[in-house]
């Protein structure tokens, strides 16, 4: 005989109805009261029926998530496995489910968010990343639905919630450092240019120069996929420069990793002849050699953040506009090194 929410109620001594707003983590609820009504439901082996808590409040319990249209970059980055890991541990304490985006395209992705809006098959939608044009954003502004970005909008900010880094100031602060260390030849290696990320960290980058009285070289301006073949693209074309970098700044681990793997291909030593700083400090980033100083962002916070403002829209459709900043940390490793003199005033490179 299947348990009911009745057994529930009389196990853990509260009315039914009790044990309704327990399911449905009702905020006037005691964390006290919520304890008992779960280790009730955890002893008698009860499972909502969330089909029939869809249908009685017209709602999905879903959230659905907007991914790049390159496949690559979702299954072989480190990133989207981690900010995952915190999308997926607030809606699991929230009973939510999530519906990832398959498409291949812009145009791909973008149909299939209109038929998840249209077709009320999501109750909210998180995008994972932010293009300088972005027409979903216009689209999900223009009706009314409830999103939050993670990365900041590039336009109607202060009309969209969303939850990121200080990615200008993170690129400024890893430049200097850089600049700390002597290097005045300090390159960058970032995301394709219609990425707010990329945007951001890049003009923190050039204000760093500017400050320093530094001339800015486009040349040592390279953008490239979120993989480790950009990476290996990058710092080829770069090491082919009359005057190549003597350091770099690389915004993805993934993309450092092709850059670690070219350099050592031309046998150039990382730290003591290209000294390189990496964003993201995934899991990877100490286990290269030498070990990546890299910028931790703190990944997890960012899809454990998102999935609780954009529950807490759908939950309240008056819940104010945020903007999140998830604070970042340089960790500092040992692929960075001084440069003493004129020494690296150029590379000696074996092909």
């Amino acid at each position: 005989m299947a348990i009911t929410i009745k057994d529930v109620a009389k196990h853990a001594n509260v009315a039914p109805s009790t044990v309704s707003r327990v399911i449905a983590d009702h905020p006037r609820i005691s964390e006290k009261t919520k304890k008992r009504v779960r280790k009730a439901m955890k002893e008698l082996g009860y499972h909502p029926n969330l089909i029939a808590r869809s249908l009685a409040s017209k709602s999905t319990s879903v959230i659905g998530l907007v991914m790049p249209e390159s496949a690559d970059v979702i299954f072989q980055n480190p990133f989207f496995s981690s900010v995952l890991q915190g999308l997926s541990a607030r809606a699991y304490e929230k009973s939510f489910a999530l519906q990832m985006t398959t498409g291949k395209t812009k145009d791909e992705i973008f149909q299939e968010v209109v038929q998840m809006v249209q077709g009320r098959r999501v109750d909210g939608l998180i995008l994972l990343n932010s293009h300088v044009e972005d027409r979903l954003m216009s689209y999900l502004m223009n009706c009314d639905f409830p999103f939050v970005v993670i990365g900041k909008p590039y336009k109607h900010e202060e009309q969209i919630t969303h939850i990121d880094n200080d990615n200008f100031r993170a690129a400024k602060e890893v430049t200097e450092y850089l600049l700390g260390l002597n290097h005045e030849r300090i390159a960058f290696i970032g995301g394709h240019r219609d990425l707010v990320v990329t945007v951001d960290r890049l003009l923190g980058y050039e204000k760093a120069l500017r400050e320093a009285s530094i001339e800015l070289r486009d040349s040592y301006i390279v953008h490239a996929e979120f993989l480790k073949e950009g990476g290996e693209e990058a710092i080829d074309e770069l090491l082919k420069l009359a005057e190549p970098p003597t350091a770099l700044v690389v915004t993805d681990d993934l993309m450092t990793l092709g850059v670690l793997h070219m350099l050592d291909k031309m046998e150039i030593s990382v730290a003591e002849q290209m000294s390189i700083v990496s964003f993201n400090n995934v899991f990877l980033a100490q286990m290269t050699q030498p070990p990546l100083t890299s910028v931790d962002i703190n990944i997890f916070s960012l899809g454990y953040e998102a999935a609780k403002n954009l529950i807490l829209k759908i939950e309240d459709p008056k819940e104010p506009v945020k903007r999140i900043i998830i604070p970042h940390q340089l960790v500092i490793r040992s692929s960075c090194e001084r440069l003493e003199g004129k020494a690296h005033s150029s590379l000696s490179t074996k092909k």
